[in-house]
């Protein structure tokens, strides 16, 4: 095979493609990097290259059989979906689960899109690509601010109690209820004669945080009461 062979048509458009690939899958992998995030810049970017060329492989891998035997059929949609189902192993292991938290679901679900914008700019539909890429990155970093903003009000509650024995639970429950708190999560732990209560609260209006930590602790048998 001499080298006019090697970089002909077809060889240039891949390099095209993988290039394309490259650079988009890159743009979101960056903005997950430089969120800190488990899936990063190489993670986005394997993903978006090794989905290009599955796809390549796809439209142009078997094409020499195709030519040469007549009753060899092959379906270039097979190699894309079996990219798309297999994805989930990696998207999967982004998501991590701490009691009600969950963290990871929107890296898995990139690492997802950026196979799906592997496979389109394989199949040679770049128009499609770009703007998939920028609804994607306008998605994670203006929405989560839009978030942030809206959901303000929401922002959960940590306090730690350090009470004895005889606290009376209605009666701290009462104070929550003052205040419009809902108990997200409690943890409770033993600390020689006293227990340590770690609770997490929702925070549906604004409150006074110093007014809520005053009211428990005039309550009978906590000993210490602080936000964390």
């Amino acid at each position: 095979m001499d080298i006019a062979e090697l970089f002909n048509d077809d060889f240039i458009l891949m390099i095209i493609r993988i290039s394309v690939a490259l650079l988009l899958s890159g743009l979101i992998g960056w903005e997950r990097e430089w969120n800190n995030h488990a899936a990063g810049f190489r993670t986005h970017i394997l993903v978006g290259v090794g989905s290009c060329l599955m796809m390549l492989l796809s439209i142009y891998g078997f094409e020499t059989f195709m030519e040469k035997y007549d009753n060899v059929r092959f379906d270039p949609a097979r190699i894309p979906s079996y990219v798309i189902s297999g994805i989930g192993f990696l998207g999967a292991g982004t998501i991590m689960v701490h009691g009600k938290n969950i963290r990871g679901l929107t890296t898995a679900a990139s690492v997802w899109t950026v196979a799906g914008l592997g496979l389109v700019v394989g199949a040679g539909m770049y128009s499609l690509a770009v703007l998939t890429t920028v609804i994607i990155l306008l998605s994670l970093i203006f929405l989560n601010r839009v978030e942030n903003i809206f959901l303000k009000k929401r922002k959960n509650l940590h306090i730690l109690l350090i009470v004895e024995e005889g606290l009376r639970m209605e009666s701290l429950l009462r104070i929550f209820e003052k205040f419009n708190l809902k108990i997200e999560k409690m943890e409770v732990a033993r600390e020689d004669e006293a227990r340590s209560v770690s609770i997490e609260l929702l925070n549906r209006t604004p409150i006074d945080k110093h007014q809520l930590i005053e009211e428990i602790s005039a309550l009978k048998h906590v000993s210490q009461v602080k936000e964390t």
